[in-house]
């Protein structure tokens, strides 16, 4: 029975940290400019209508659903295009003969695009402190969501990488699935503010549990409990470790 190699997974992961450097004004500097937009626009606008929700200023209310909206979405890019390139040049037949498993591929591609999203959450959040005064309640928690929903939307990615045969398909799910629903989902209001028959609709949203746990981290407030958040993310990472395993068992999209 073969070993680990550690070596094979440090040389993936490495040289996918070392596109966010060769691109870091697209990887870093954008989503920090877009937060201080948003707060231009969505603080300064809207906040000046909106003083408060559940006790807390606008502002602070909505950093978590700002931060989770860049999560969400550099996870599954930076994922999804990892491992949509290989399959675009024709390397991903040198990975799929080199001494490497499954597990360990997976865990070099989503362990990478997890952590340029985690860096990048963790920008925003500081980026955050500039317009208005953040509060952390949970800060063990908020790591822990962090890098749960990170680690969730990553493994999406690469699932939407393999699917994805065209550079369109590789963005319709990103822009007209996951972004749609994390605007619907709670990010810069309280589902409780809807009316009834929303509210429960929204509670159909995936995203609605992982913003909710997010900002109870932060405000010891969220739409749903925080146990049903972290049990949602977890799911969800199991649900897309299931659906990994069965690509790689039957090759799909991957081999001719």
């Amino acid at each position: 029975m073969r070993g680990l190699n550690p070596g094979g997974v440090w040389a993936i992961y490495r040289y996918e940290l070392s596109r966010t450097v060769r691109t870091i004004w697209q990887s870093v500097a954008t989503p920090v400019i877009t937060t201080a937009l948003y707060f231009v626009v969505f603080g300064g606008a809207i906040g000046s209508r909106i003083h408060e929700v559940g006790g807390v200023s606008y502002g602070a209310f909505i950093v978590p659903g700002l931060i989770m909206l860049s999560l969400l979405t550099q996870s599954l890019s930076n994922a999804s295009i990892g491992i949509y390139f290989p399959k675009f040049t024709g390397t991903i037949f040198e990975i799929l003969s080199a001494p490497l498993s499954p597990v360990e591929a997976v865990a070099a591609y989503v362990g990478a695009a997890a952590t340029k999203s985690i860096v990048i959450g963790l920008i925003i959040l500081a980026t955050a402190t500039l317009f208005v005064e953040v509060r952390i309640d949970h800060p063990f928690w908020m790591v822990a969501f962090l890098i749960l929903t990170s680690v969730a939307f990553s493994l999406l990615g690469f699932v939407i990488g393999v699917w994805a045969k065209t550079f369109e398909q590789l963005a319709v799910i990103p822009s007209l699935v996951v972004t749609p629903l994390t605007f619907l989902g709670g990010a810069f209001y309280s589902i409780d503010m809807l009316p009834p028959f929303w509210r429960t609709v929204s509670l159909f949203n995936p995203v609605v549990y992982l913003v909710s746990g997010f900002r109870w981290s932060f405000l010891s407030q969220g739409d749903v409990s925080v146990a049903t958040s972290l049990g949602f993310t977890i799911a969800f990472i199991v649900v897309s470790l299931a659906i990994l395993t069965w690509i790689f068992r039957t090759g799909w999209r991957l081999k001719p």
